[in-house]
């Protein structure tokens, strides 16, 4: 456990929608997320991929407490101590904010900190650790404000520092590192495009030294060339600072490139969780194999056969029964319609939900060396 950064056991978040009828109304549960458990070490990269609806958003978000699960538990490895935060008195969390230091942290002891239950003061004070990288760099930048108050913004709001010359020299240092020019910082967002406002997200969530940040969607926005120099910025901040990402991604061959290990949603519940090269070159859930098959390739003499899923992915709000995938998948038995399959590991860090998952080979040509 001394590498865990982040442990989710059970993450559940349900939103509840009333629905009005002839003879009244009934309140029903949506389960956006319905019992997911897997965990992020320190330093490494989490891809979450799956079709859209399937929840992913809704994961990166409760576990920054953006929203409130519902059921659950997500467990937060800390170095700055083991003070219970959901507890703590006021002279504790005085002495927590001095502990932790959250920009210039001095961290020996080791804790744990349950996010789930933290409200408050607490929760406040533990949001510098965890941070947030938007889908759209042009709607989450404030048009009124510097490129330097954008960045510093995260440092003010936390009160993190109060200083303006410290403030300063922090901003350009983490501008430098996202590959910003100090001339920048005085310009607003009109004056960049797509790929620089993204620097300049980037930058905001790292300012204030976080151990976590939530990628959502956040090279989708961009032109393919850009999208390759945003990921290796990330492979680099990450190699540098030793940050972890859960990155939330429609795209495979992106989600390939910069992710340690990879889970794959459908409708709120995972289907498949392995390290990358043993889920692009053995998958072994027929989702996963559909999805893997849709990846466009540059070889045009290679044979490019896309999986076509018949139907739409299911209601959440009427999901059908036994395993959510029976309803599309080509390979599906009686059982499948019947039975929930079990989460369970068939190999080493290699999780799966399907009945007959020994019984597929869906391995994939390991590509040629160089």
């Amino acid at each position: 456990m001394s590498d865990t950064l982040i442990e989710v056991r059970g993450l559940e978040v349900a939103f509840p929608l009333r629905e009005k009828k002839l003879f009244g109304a009934r309140t029903r549960l949506l389960r956006a997320v319905d019992g997911v458990t897997f965990d992020i070490r320190r330093g490494e990269t989490l891809g979450l991929v799956g079709e859209s609806g399937s929840g992913k958003t809704t994961v990166g978000r409760a576990i920054l407490r953006a929203i409130d699960p519902t059921g659950g538990e997500v467990i937060f490895h800390t170095r700055g101590g083991d003070i219970d935060l959901a507890h703590a008195d006021e002279h504790q969390l005085q002495k927590l904010r001095s502990r932790l230091g959250m920009v210039f942290p001095g961290r020996s002891a080791t804790g744990s900190v349950g996010l789930h239950s933290l409200s408050g003061e607490a929760l406040r004070l533990f949001r510098p650790r965890m941070s947030l990288v938007f889908q759209d760099p042009y709607s989450s930048l404030n048009p009124r404000m510097t490129v330097r108050d954008i960045i510093a913004e995260p440092l003010v709001a936390a009160g993190l520092m109060r200083d303006r010359e410290q403030i300063d020299a922090r901003v350009r240092e983490i501008a430098a590192r996202c590959k910003l020019n100090l001339e920048h910082l005085r310009r607003f967002p009109h004056a960049f495009s797509g790929g620089q406002r993204q620097r300049i997200c980037i930058a905001r969530a790292l300012v204030a030294k976080p151990d976590f940040v939530v990628c959502d969607e956040s090279v989708s926005a961009l032109d393919v060339s850009i999208q390759a120099e945003i990921v290796n910025l990330l492979k680099d901040l990450q190699e540098e600072l030793g940050v972890a990402f859960l990155f939330i991604a429609h795209d495979l061959s992106v989600v390939a490139q910069i992710s340690h290990r990879v889970a794959v949603m459908y409708v709120g519940a995972f289907m498949e969780y392995a390290p990358v090269r043993k889920l692009f070159f053995t998958p072994r859930h027929p989702y996963t194999h559909a999805l893997l098959s849709a990846v466009p390739v540059v070889d045009p003499d290679a044979d490019y056969r896309p999986i076509r899923l018949p139907g739409e992915i299911p209601n959440p709000l009427a999901l059908p029964s036994g395993c959510r995938f029976h309803t599309r998948c080509p390979f599906a038995k009686e059982r499948c319609r019947a039975e929930v399959p079990a989460w369970r590991e068939i190999a080493p860090e290699h999780y799966v939900a399907c009945h007959f998952a020994e019984d597929f080979d869906f391995a994939r040509p390991a590509p040629a060396p160089g």
